[in-house]
């Protein structure tokens, strides 16, 4: 992966003389995203990339799948090969100062192994936030049941932070989660995995606010609740792609070298204004906006700029 001390970067400030034609040039941390691709551009790669330019960082990807969906349905799938794979993130790594990783669909037992095999490697791996896609919001699988033990196995003992929903936590911890009383049981089993913490994502849960619960290693086999994210439960079905982008937005922040929970508190912030002021687009679960911050209705709303 690509170094430079700060002396090297291009300056952060510094006006241009438009006599000369003058530009200048900032540099910005760069987040890079393995994922899927979404037609629809409201989830999957698409989202991941938005999410992270929407929140300061510079966003990278390497394509693992791609997908014909609409905010409809799935309606087919393709992979991508693991040579094109491995090219995607030799090229990447060979270039830029990757301040962060998020991983998103990786749906076969190769393309987890590839990816996993090839982050291993990674001299000081920066922070690698897993968001273990497995299913799509209208029931297409995107992640084949036999790459779940290669995810439990190769990719999350390498997760600074495994960001599962009920439905995904259920399916790596082997157990049933029937509502925040047993979320700790479920979290610790997914942490004898081995990544450094799991925030399971409380939006397909009974509760009022929509909440999200980080778990770390406790005494013993027990998981420590370290943080509790709340936001409004908001009446909506702009809410395609959600997972993808809070998990890119906790990436990016990362990449800017807040701690976890500082970064978490801010994605969830992002996240839930982007649902919010989701977007009344297709004829489905409609997407979030990304960029909800640049709308007159949303300065009109707030009275102000982001």
């Amino acid at each position: 992966m690509s170094e430079r001390n700060a002396s090297q970067r291009p300056p952060h400030e510094g006006r241009p003389d438009p006599s000369t034609h003058e530009t200048t040039r900032h540099w910005i941390p760069q987040c890079l995203t393995i994922a899927g691709s979404d037609s629809g551009g409201g989830a999957g790669i698409q989202a991941d990339l938005k999410s992270i330019q929407a929140n300061g960082a510079f966003g990278l990807s390497v394509l693992t799948s791609i997908t014909a969906q609409n905010t409809k349905e799935v309606v087919t799938a393709e992979d991508l090969s693991v040579d094109i794979i491995r090219s995607q993130l030799r090229a990447v790594m060979d270039d830029f100062e990757i301040g962060a990783i998020k991983t998103g669909m990786l749906s076969s037992v190769d393309i987890v192994v590839a990816v996993s095999e090839f982050l291993a490697k990674v001299p000081k791996l920066p922070p690698l936030v897993v968001d273990p896609v497995m299913i799509s919001k209208s029931g297409y699988s995107l992640l084949r049941d036999e790459a779940v033990a290669a995810v439990k196995t190769r990719l999350l003992p390498l997760a600074t932070v495994v960001t599962p929903n009920r439905h995904e936590a259920e399916l790596l911890s082997s157990t049933s989660i029937s509502g925040p009383e047993t979320l700790s049981e479920a979290a610790a089993r997914i942490l004898e995995l081995g990544p450094t913490s799991v925030l399971i994502k409380g939006g397909h849960l009974d509760e009022a606010d929509a909440a999200d619960y980080l778990f770390r290693s406790g005494s013993g086999a027990a998981a420590q609740l370290v943080g509790r994210f709340t936001s409004p439960r908001w009446e909506t079905r702009a809410t395609h792609g959600t997972g993808c982008t809070f998990s890119a937005a906790i990436c990016a922040h990362l990449a800017f070298g807040l701690d976890l929970e500082a970064a978490i508190r801010k994605a969830k912030e992002y996240v839930s204004n982007a649902i919010r002021y989701g977007l009344e687009i297709g004829h489905g679960h409609g997407p979030t906006d990304h960029f909800y911050y640049l709308r007159p209705w949303y300065r009109e709303t707030e009275g102000g700029d982001r």
